[in-house]
């Protein structure tokens, strides 16, 4: 298996920012777009996209096969929660390892959340998102979307081993879509794709991240 680059990474961190300034749109209401709510939050940030990744969302979900939808999870997340995800499962990852160091504790977290100060849902050019049918049916996919490594066994790897005929093809769908429409995985998190962001940079070989942390408070159209 090739190695997985973490989000805690030097070389992420080390991408440059042109912020290029497009607002955060509102994703509910997109026609033939649907948005879950189990990661809803009260001001609506978690249906919030930059313009430009919700355009190649779009594109994406054009080339599914016939019958399939995008479901959106989550998208925007503001600053201070993005900071409690991570500080709270970087507790749980210096409970299950007393003897490692800081650096270690956040390789281990970054493995399933992202550092503040690199995420990609800050850059609002990041999106978790699942599949499922035109009446909104979701599809297997082998976890459920934000299991967990520990959870999982794994299985919330991209390319993880393992996993059903139907959740593998699933998988590949997603991944030739959203793929070809601009956007990249996150390999430990099956569900997770980015656009703009610095990781996006740092795989797809663009010169510098379109996307800073999003302006705030939202803006909405």
């Amino acid at each position: 298996m090739t190695d997985i680059i973490t989000l805690s990474d030097s070389r992420v961190a080390a991408v440059a920012e042109q912020e290029c300034g497009e607002p955060l749109v509102d994703l509910r209401g997109t026609p033939g777009l649907r948005v879950d709510t189990r990661q809803a939050d009260s001001d609506g940030s978690y249906a919030h996209l930059r313009s430009g990744a919700l355009h190649r969302l779009l594109a994406a979900q054009s080339l599914l096969p016939d019958g399939l939808r995008f479901l959106v999870v989550e998208g925007y997340r503001p600053p201070d929660l993005q900071r409690r995800y991570f500080e709270q499962y970087a507790a749980t990852m210096r409970a299950a390892h007393p003897g490692a160091g800081p650096d270690r504790i956040r390789e281990l977290a970054s493995a399933y959340i992202s550092p503040p100060e690199v995420a990609p849902h800050v850059s609002g050019g990041a999106v978790d998102l699942t599949l499922c049918t035109a009446d909104g049916t979701e599809l297997p996919l082998g976890t459920a979307v934000n299991a967990t490594p520990e959870e999982s066994d794994g299985a919330c790897r991209t390319g993880a081993p393992g996993i059903g005929a139907e959740a593998r093809a699933n998988r590949e769908s997603m991944d030739r879509a959203l793929t070809t429409a601009g956007f990249v995985n996150y390999p430990t998190e099956w569900w997770h794709w980015s656009y703009g962001d610095r990781y996006w940079a740092l795989l797809s070989g663009a010169p510098a991240a379109r996307y800073g942390p999003a302006a705030t408070p939202v803006r909405t159209v």
